[in-house]
Parts: structure tokens; C-alpha cells; sequence
């Protein structure tokens, strides 16, 4: 059992603040969708959940299996280690390297290694492509075949709380619809606690269980009736800027 509350964080990069007062809640075997456009914080909250970017004031504590982890305090390292997995924003892959090696390097942390041949299994049966081309340079592959890679190098740690920034930066629409969809599939399959920081709000909000609209590094808009929210103008007011 994993969830993740946030609470009036602030955060940025150097003397200037990108997050005001930002609080959000992700509950056990949910997925919340963090919505808005381009540089208005979305990556941001998700580097300071990761502690990459310093949380100035405010709270954002992960409880697994009934333990409270303050990862406002936590390093990286130390975040990642208690079962943080992360997609990132352009998938950051070594495509130097082939598919099966990008996906060794994402079960580092002690748990994973002891399962990752389980993982690996799990991983080659729900992207049977992968499989397939296991020995695959990545930097050759189509970038919806990439973020397959991402999203699996994401599982192999052996996640309690999956990360996802952007997964539908550089693809084609159809594409983004198969992506999505998977990443909703994985979420029941998996029982994973999902947070996913998209600009593509009818795609996301088609799979969320509640959703975020983040606005000038501010929560401006929440709820958790996805049909309602989606056909909400003053929603989509804010989402477009009016």
C-alpha cells in the first residue's frame, strides 16, 4: 500500500520560485493526472518528489506498507531506493546500448536485483516487442518503441510509486493513445501508485482517477470525477489560458 501527499510546497531553482504552495494527493492504487502546458511546473514537482530540485518549505511524504518517508529531506539516492521508479521527460535512454542492457541498468537497487529476472519476464510479456528485439541497439528505435523502453527500465526497480513526466512528448497522436492506455494497464495489473505529469489533457484524464491543473506553478483546478472534469469549461478556461 503506497500514496504520496504533497503539501503547500515551494520549490525552484535558485533565487526563483517555480512551485507556490503546491498540494496534491495521489492515494493507494490510483493515478492522478498533473495537467498543464509547457513551464508551469509539472516537471519541476516531479524532480522535487525525486529531491533533485530542493523543496524550500512545505511537505511531501510517501507511506508505504504503513511507514511515513518525508522525501522533502531524503536525497535522491535514498528516494529511489525505497521504490521510486520514474519515467522521465524525453526518456533518457543510452541508446548506445540495446534494449535488454538499458533495462539491466534500471534493477539496481538491492529488491529489484533479487527479482529482476521475474521483472524482466514481466516486462518482455507486456511490451512483447521488446522481447523481440531485445538485443536492439535503443538509439535505432522508433520513439513510441522507445518509450516502451523507458516505461519497462521504469518497472524493473520495482516500484511501489511510478513517476511519469510527458510520455507523450515526440509521438504521434496514435501512438500517445497506445502509450497511455498501457501505462492505465499497468497500473491495475501492477497495483502501482502512478502520478503523470501531462500536457495532453483528454488523453490523460481518460485513465486518471483524478487529476490536477497546475497553473503559473499553482494548483488551480482538481477533482476526481473524470467525466466532469473533462467536460468542464472553466477547465478548459484555465488549461488554455483564458
Amino acid at each position: 500500500m503506497t500514496s504520496l501527499t504533497i503539501r503547500d510546497v515551494v520549490a525552484g531553482y535558485g533565487t526563483v520560485s517555480v512551485l507556490h504552495k503546491v498540494s496534491l494527493d495521489v492515494p493507494s492504487g490510483h493515478m492522478a493526472a498533473l495537467l498543464g502546458t509547457n513551464g508551469n511546473g509539472k516537471s519541476t514537482l516531479i524532480k522535487a518528489i525525486l529531491g533533485i530540485v530542493r523543496v524550500r518549505s512545505g511537505t511531501i511524504v510517501l507511506t508505504h506498507d504503513g511507514v511515513e518517508w518525508p522525501l522533502h529531506e531524503m536525497p535522491t539516492e535514498a528516494i529511489v531506493d525505497i521504490g521510486i521508479g520514474v519515467v522521465p521527460e524525453g526518456r533518457r535512454l543510452f541508446g548506445n546500448l540495446s534494449v535488454r542492457e538499458n533495462l539491466l541498468l534500471g534493477a539496481y537497487r538491492k529488491a529489484a536485483r533479487a527479482v529482476l529476472a521475474r521483472n524482466l519476464d514481466y516486462v518482455y510479456a507486456t511490451f512483447p516487442i521488446l522481447g523481440e528485439r531485445a538485443s536492439q541497439l535503443v538509439g535505432t528505435m522508433s520513439g513510441g518503441q522507445q518509450q516502451m523502453v523507458a516505461i519497462a527500465r521504469a518497472l524493473m526497480i520495482e516500484p511501489s510509486l511510478l513517476l511519469i513526466d510527458e510520455p507523450s512528448v515526440g509521438l504521434a497522436p496514435a501512438i500517445v493513445k497506445q502509450t497511455i492506455q498501457q501505462i492505465r494497464e499497468l497500473k491495475e495489473n501492477r497495483g502501482l501508485t502512478v502520478l503523470i505529469a501531462e500536457q495532453s489533457f483528454h488523453q490523460a484524464t481518460a485513465i486518471a482517477d483524478r487529476a490536477y491543473v497546475i497553473a503559473h506553478g499553482e494548483i488551480v483546478m482538481s477533482g476526481d470525477d473524470m467525466q466532469t472534469f473533462g467536460g468542464d469549461e472553466a477547465v478548459r478556461a484555465v488549461y488554455l489560458g483564458a
